[in-house]
Order: C-alpha cells, then structure tokens, then sequence
C-alpha cells in the first residue's frame, strides 16, 4: 500500500479522533444555530444548503466515529439533533422554526448515509495486517 494510501486507511480507523470531531462539530454546529451574531464562517446564500452540508458532515463523523453502528440508530438521533434545534430556535426572538429546515436536514442525513470510500472499510478489521495473524 501507498505511503499516502496507509496514512489515510490509519486516519479514518482512529475512533476517538473522530468521536471528537463529532463532539466539536456537534457544539459548533448549535453555537451557530443559536447565535444573534452574523455567522464568523462564510455561509451559503440558501440556509437549506448549510443544513444539508451541516449534517452530511455530522453523518459522516458519526459513520466513522462509530462505524459498527447502525444507521437505525444514528440517523433519527441526527434528525432529532436537528428538530431540537429548531425547537430552541422558536423560543429564540431573533430565530424562526422551520420544518423546511428539518426536511433539509433529513436529506443531509441521507446523503451523508450513501456509500462513501473508505468509511466502510475504515470499520472492518483486517488481519492480514495484525501482529497476531498466522
């Protein structure tokens, strides 16, 4: 395997990186739907696209952070993520609830859901390459 190759194969098996990159994003994510400020971060004109590429990010990090999991598990957990959001920001003066913003979300989801190189293998072990194969 490629230098390059095994440095990335290493960076999507490392779990706890990514459980902390799920943390991170997870409290960005509800700093910037909560905040009165201007976004600090360039924005998409359409705020459907920054829900969609929000959770297509949050689902990936959730695949690779847990990959064994299912998607049963993690895809209404996301979208509950995303309604809660919504819910803080109908009892915020400055923001609007918007079911349109939830469906946006689910297609994030969805998309962040399809078949993605590497995430997949990133979770198999493999033990060709262990100390302890034969």
């Amino acid at each position: 395997m490629l230098p390059f190759q095994q440095t990335v194969y290493t960076l999507l098996r490392m779990r706890r990186l990514w459980q902390a990159v799920l943390l991170i994003s997870v409290a960005a994510i509800l700093y910037l739907a909560t905040t009165s400020s201007s976004y600090p971060i360039p924005a998409a004109a359409n705020d459907k696209v920054n829900h969609i590429i929000a959770f297509i990010e949050l689902t990936i990090v959730t695949r690779l952070a847990w990959p064994r999991l299912s998607a049963f598990w993690y895809a209404p957990a996301l979208l509950g993520f995303g309604l809660a959001l919504e819910a803080v920001q109908a009892n915020l003066p400055y923001r609007d609830f918007s079911l349109a913003d939830v469906l946006a979300d689910a297609l994030g989801i969805a998309i962040g859901m399809l078949p993605w190189p590497g995430i997949r293998n990133a979770g198999e072990v493999d033990l060709r390459n262990s100390p302890d194969s034969v």
